[in-house]
């Protein structure tokens, strides 16, 4: 939600003794006066939190956990109302370690799915500044979600019937297919089958992998590393011959800096892999706005101008946007 920014003057000097001075970055709901004095936390964009200015005429009685709380009389709110039930802050989570995706940097955070969340929480009226940003890796999604720990996630979470037994999913917001990664100057990969008898590369426990090696092209030889940076500085040495898994992820890593011009899509559809914002299982109202919301950013053009900002460079294609789901 919007920060309330007051001007240090007024004109009129009855009322600044009725009013308390509320600077900005403060956050003012139901009568009570939070004013963030914490300059060690990173927000999004990596700017660290501003000191606020001094309030004028006023004492701070305590101060926990560097938040100074000024308690003010709430004519307009009932007990325990809080305009609306929002928390100060929201919790989200997202991938860490997905160029184009979502990527943490000493800047910040970057990637399409970091600028989905971000527009989404907007909607729902929380600033850039409340969000707090939680690693969510694949396996922890569900307990996130769960726990509390966040209020919802979005990473790469591809919708699907066991994971609908554990979280509700709002969207989809993004399709995308199980496809393969080669050198640039690759000619002779130019559909699965190809893979027979070459080295391909995967993550540990990677379905994608799994799918081309069992299904698809049995007599390939897998490999499978930690991460998805191994398996591309072993497709640029030639030590491997193609890397699986979902386009989108696979065109975040083609479209960095470092390896522009080194590697393309071949342009396959292996899978359907419908990416939703997993919530907690029967929260059907945050499900109804955040499918709004998402909704909006089609209709609005944000979500085009997304999609052209982290995969262009890598040349992907991507599909229309998916029809969201009730």
């Amino acid at each position: 939600m919007s920060a309330v920014a007051v001007s240090e003057e007024h004109e009129d000097p009855s009322r600044a003794q009725e009013e308390p001075v509320v600077p900005s970055g403060a956050k003012k709901r139901c009568g009570v006066l939070r004013v963030r004095q914490d300059t060690s936390r990173t927000h999004g964009r990596g700017e660290a939190a501003v000191a606020p200015a001094k309030l004028r005429g006023i004492r701070p009685v305590g101060a926990v956990a560097g938040t100074v709380v000024l308690a003010l009389t709430a004519t307009a709110c009932g007990l325990g109302s809080d305009l609306g039930g929002k928390d100060e802050e929201i919790a989200i989570g997202i991938k860490f370690d997905q160029p184009g995706l979502g990527l943490r940097t000493a800047d910040g955070y970057t990637g399409f799915d970091v600028d989905v969340a971000t527009y989404v929480a907007g909607k729902l009226g929380y600033s850039e500044d409340d969000i707090v940003w939680k690693e969510a890796p694949s396996a922890q999604r569900e307990n996130l979600i769960k726990s509390g720990d966040v209020r919802f996630v979005v990473a790469t979470y591809s919708i699907n019937d066991k994971r609908l037994k554990e979280v509700d999913f709002a969207g989809p917001y993004f399709l995308t297919h199980q496809d393969l990664l080669v050198r640039g100057d690759e000619v002779a990969i130019t559909k699965v089958e190809d893979l027979n008898s070459r080295k391909l590369c995967s993550v540990t426990g990677s379905t994608s992998a799994l799918n081309v090696k069992e299904e698809l092209a049995p007599k390939a030889a897998l490999q499978q590393f930690g991460g998805y940076s191994e398996c591309l500085k072993g497709l640029e040495d030639k030590k491997v011959d193609a890397v699986t898994t979902d386009a989108a992820i696979l065109a975040g890593y083609a479209s960095q800096q470092q390896h522009w011009g080194k590697f393309k899509l071949v342009g396959l559809s292996l899978s359907d892999e419908n990416y939703g914002i997993g919530l907690k299982k029967g929260d059907s109202e945050l499900k109804t706005q955040i499918n709004k919301a998402l909704g909006e950013m089609v209709s609005d053009g944000t979500w085009r101008k997304l999609v052209r900002k982290h995969f262009s460079l890598s040349g992907y294609q991507s599909e229309p946007p998916p029809a969201i789901e009730d």
